[in-house]
């Protein structure tokens, strides 16, 4: 009789344990949403000194110089820092089902981009190689018009409470891009409820 109460003692702590330590992380967590409109524009400056301008609630997709140039801009609406990890951005077909992409088809940072809690802030990502997969779609999406995705991976600022963010945006003919929304979150760290691929 000791012996089940004392089984069920441990297992209602370790539950009561577990929800605290849920409840404490959940007031840490970065949420990733589109700039406002009225956000002033971000000036951003890539590694060759190439700068692009992000709008408020924008997106740039801009091919100079052989080079593709992505950007998004981006708030915190979460109560924690966010931390940019990664990335990644493909064109989008109307119909195509949204699935969680895995974390090993991200394209690592070349420096971590944080946001601030219920501040403005961007993303930007590069392909510098004709040579690259993802060359040749997104410079005919910068052709022709159309919509793309990225998808951002991020989380804290101590790697924990991963989370995706797809943002598609709108491209005008000639890369002018106008909006950026969010289309889905997954994390990476808690049962969705959705299911992976929903």
């Amino acid at each position: 009789m000791l012996a089940v109460a004392t089984f069920s003692s441990v297992r209602s702590a370790n539950r009561t344990a577990r929800a605290a330590e849920r409840s404490l992380l959940v007031g840490l967590r970065p949420v990733l949403i589109p700039s406002h409109d009225d956000d002033t524009g971000e000036r951003v400056m890539f590694g060759d000194q190439h700068r692009i301008t992000i709008e408020g609630h924008g997106g740039v997709l801009e091919v100079a110089n052989g080079r593709i140039y992505l950007g998004i801009g981006l708030r915190n609406a979460g109560s924690g820092l966010a931390v940019i990890h990664g990335w990644r951005a493909s064109p989008y077909a109307q119909g195509t089902p949204h699935v969680r992409p895995e974390v090993d088809a991200f394209r690592a940072q070349q420096r971590d981009l944080y946001i601030p809690v219920g501040e403005s802030g961007f993303w930007q990502g590069a392909i510098r190689d004709r040579a690259d997969e993802l060359y040749a779609p997104l410079a005919a999406a910068f052709d022709s018009g159309g919509r793309i995705v990225v998808d951002l991976l991020y989380g804290d600022h101590e790697g924990g409470q991963r989370a995706i963010a797809r943002f598609g945006v709108t491209v005008e003919e000639e890369g002018a891009a106008r909006s950026a929304n969010v289309i889905r979150y997954w994390s990476l760290d808690y049962d969705d409820p959705r299911g992976r691929d929903g």
